[in-house]
């Protein structure tokens, strides 16, 4: 399965690393994607790190840019690199956000949340003109759910209900854990990691999940990505959404 779900926040406190060069061309390509002017939102995780790397030298060579973070990681890098922050408020939409992601499908529907920001991530995409997802090859799954995890933020007073109601639609719930302790989302919340089987019908399996009293959101983005690029060594696979 790759890194287990946290791992992907503690690589970002890393700043500059092997990570940033294994996606040193499709981060390269992503840019190309950016306009001067443009409201940009950054992601969490190892693609979006290296893609805010290269953002930061982007800026630094004259481009103009404000950037949304869907994370306290994201905004600290960000901040070290120069480029200029933004809130929601103060924008109100986004032109373009990049983020990675743990699984894509062939419609290329989403799995995300190993990082544990997928709340703001969401949030964050559903408030741009266009949403670009940048993985690996060795992200693509035939079916969602086929690396048998699905991160669901949850409000920590419901924890017990939670637990118990995502049992009974399938999902054996377990805290996420970070050197012993329940990991603590930015909006202050709890993770479950939800063993799963492949799922069948990603849409009703959401609504299922985000009905039970206190959930907050699911690591399934459904019909969201607009565009995926691919990296497979050093090519960049380019998918969009009209061509599924």
């Amino acid at each position: 399965m790759g890194r287990e779900p946290g791992a992907q926040n503690q690589a970002g406190r890393r700043g500059r690393s092997g990570a940033q060069e294994q996606h040193a061309s499709i981060a390269t390509r992503a840019i190309e994607l950016v306009k001067d002017g443009d409201v940009v939102g950054m992601g969490t995780g190892r693609a979006a790190t290296a893609f805010i790397h290269a953002l930061g030298s982007a800026v630094k060579g004259g481009l103009r840019v404000r950037g949304v973070p869907t994370s306290q990681v994201t905004a600290g890098l960000a901040t070290q690199l120069g480029i200029p922050l933004a809130t929601l408020d103060e924008v109100g939409q986004i032109d373009v956000t990049f983020d990675g992601a743990d699984e894509v499908d062939p419609r290329l529907d989403l799995i995300k949340g190993y990082g544990g920001a997928m709340v703001r991530e969401k949030i964050v995409a559903a408030s741009s003109r266009r949403f670009v997802i940048l993985v690996g090859v060795e992200k693509l799954v035939p079916v969602l759910g086929s690396r048998r995890i699905l991160p669901v933020e949850v409000v920590p007073f419901g924890l017990p209900l939670c637990r118990r109601r995502l049992t009974e639609v399938g999902c054996q719930a377990a805290v996420r854990l970070v050197n012993g302790r329940a990991y603590v989302t930015d909006n202050g919340n709890q993770i479950l990691d939800c063993a799963i089987s492949p799922i069948q019908d990603p849409t009703a399996f959401e609504q299922a999940i985000v009905s039970i009293p206190g959930v907050v959101g699911t690591g399934l983005f459904i019909g969201m990505a607009d565009t995926v690029l691919v990296q497979d060594r050093e090519a960049v696979m380019v998918r969009h959404r009209a061509d599924t």
